[in-house]
């Protein structure tokens, strides 16, 4: 049930994030006074709606995202109503209609530091070296259980380092093999000064105390400066990954994977159907921190896609309005539809291939 029920959570998430999007683009509008005719969650047939004021609000039929109509932007509709022509999207300024567009795949990146800030104020990181376990080194017994460490204990010093994060204590062990340790440890308000000796893992390959540390939440304010610090670094990846898979080497290994019996690996692009899999797991494991980290990801990628300066991407449409601003004239939107339908098709084949291959060949969830 818990499977079923997190995928279920994971179709409405994104299904709220879409209305997001689009609420971005209709405050904005409002806020400076364009024509707004419909807000949609869907395509196609009307399913239901209802109008307040001007503006037309509802549902329709293909839950395949959802649009803002502003006057003024389909070049082929003639969709301005008489006396407010000043209030149509290509009457407007340069700054003001970049805003608009902007301010759709921005709330993606606000809606993604603000759940990264939730899960470090509420579950945490490695910010801090907090001991939840002592784990045996194979059949020998722990060198932290020997030296007199406990689960609950917090490392305040390790070796020269002060305030240890557990990263660095990683890092210490591997750059000082097998060597003696002090270590001082806050163990409920009492300092507690200790010596361990790091060990050799065979099954891992590598020095080890035996201590498993959990994370530790943040304050409120370092929560938000790590949380939206964290929105940074993910965009940074995020672009990188999406030039790789839409460049040269990305086509060749999506043309591979589909026409050869080559196997998939963790860094191959995945579809919603793959990620729905995932955060399945993740529900029917409990791990609820980890589907939120999951969506908060998928909220910001999906973001940064649409900020990709090709139509009809959001990005595209500020490209356009950059390139009109330069050049000092408007561009025949009816010439950019064939460029628009051209992005369409290749979005299309990337997205339809990763579900054929999160069906016919699952990206494998590790050793």
């Amino acid at each position: 049930m818990a499977f079923g029920l997190s995928i279920l959570l994971f179709i409405v998430s994104m299904f709220a994030i879409v209305m997001i999007h689009e609420g971005g683009h209709y405050l904005a509008a409002r806020r400076f006074n364009f024509r707004v005719l419909e807000y949609f969650l869907g395509f196609g047939p009307r399913l239901w709606s209802f109008r307040r004021g001007e503006i037309e609000y509802g549902v329709k039929a293909i839950p395949a995202g959802g649009y803002v109509k502003i006057a003024g932007m389909n070049p082929y509709e003639n969709d301005v109503p008489e006396g407010d022509e000043h209030r149509a999207y290509t009457a407007k300024p340069t700054w003001q209609r970049i805003t608009v567009i902007l301010a759709g795949p921005f709330s993606h990146f606000l809606v993604a530091g603000i759940l990264f800030s939730i899960l470090l104020v509420t579950v945490g990181d490695g910010h801090a070296a907090k001991v939840v376990g002592i784990d045996p080194i194979g059949t020998a017994p722990s060198p932290a259980a020997i030296a007199g460490i406990q689960p609950g204990d917090l490392i305040v010093r390790f070796g020269d380092i002060a305030n240890p994060d557990q990263a660095a204590i990683g890092t210490w062990i591997g750059a000082h093999e097998g060597q003696p340790v002090p270590i001082v440890i806050d163990r409920g308000g009492q300092t507690v000064e200790l010596t361990a000796t790091p060990v050799w893992d065979p099954e891992l390959s590598r020095y080890r105390l035996g201590i498993e540390m959990g994370p530790v939440p943040r304050a409120p304010l370092s929560a938000i400066g790590h949380g939206f610090g964290q929105v940074g670094s993910l965009t940074v990846e995020s672009a990188k990954g999406i030039a790789h898979a839409f460049g040269p080497s990305g086509v060749v290994r999506m043309f591979t994977l589909l026409t050869t019996n080559e196997q998939r690996n963790e860094t191959d692009t995945s579809s919603v159907i793959g990620v729905g899999g995932m955060v399945g797991n993740l529900g029917a494991e409990g791990d609820w921190a980890s589907f939120v980290f999951i969506f908060a990801y998928v909220t910001l990628f999906i973001g940064l896609i649409n900020l990709i300066p090709l139509p009809p991407l959001d990005g595209g449409h500020v490209a356009i309005a950059v390139i009109e601003k330069i050049r000092g004239k408007r561009i025949d939107m009816k010439k950019v539809v064939p460029v628009s339908a051209v992005v369409l098709l290749i979005l299309g084949f990337f997205s339809i291939s990763a579900m054929i291959l999160d069906v016919w060949k699952p990206i494998p969830n590790g050793p």
